[in-house]
């Protein structure tokens, strides 16, 4: 009896995804202004104050109301202010340079870093060498013994 209610509940859990619609996340305001640039004042949306800045949210807002996804409206973002209105370059051209040179250098300085790291761990400080290092005379050496001892009481 336990082996058909397992199977059952398991064969409810992988096909309910499959019959319910897939639910898109309804956009809005917040998560799109961060997203594109106020045109006029060249900077994000979300930051941004101004006539042209309101006139963008208000159009924003239509949409949204319109029931538009975040594509559609950035497409339509696009379409009415041209491709300076987006914050994040695209994927192609100067903009994949944009993502690129950053991770490059990270890449870079990671590696850097793995080369010289363990070199600088194993130099020893400039000037002192194991046979430059002078040796304890006697009245230091008993002197350390003795304190040595005290402590291993």
């Amino acid at each position: 009896m336990r082996r058909i209610v397992l199977i059952a509940a398991l064969a409810m859990a992988l096909l309910a995804p499959a019959s319910a619609p897939a639910a898109t996340a309804r956009a809005s305001l917040p998560d799109i202004e961060n997203e594109v640039m106020c045109v006029s004042c060249e900077i994000p949306l979300n930051t941004a104050e101004g006539p042209q800045a309101e006139k963008e949210r208000d159009f924003i807002r239509t949409l949204i109301a319109q029931g538009r996804s975040k594509q559609q409206i950035k497409a339509a973002l696009i379409r009415e202010y041209g491709q300076d209105v987006l914050a994040l370059p695209d994927g192609g051209g100067f903009g994949f340079t944009a993502y690129a040179i950053p991770l490059a250098l990270v890449a870079l300085l990671a590696g850097g870093l793995v080369v010289l790291l363990p070199r600088w761990r194993r130099r020893t400080p400039a000037g002192i060498a194991e046979q430059d290092a002078p040796g304890l005379s006697d009245t230091e050496s008993s002197r350390l013994d003795n304190e040595l001892a005290r402590y291993e009481r």
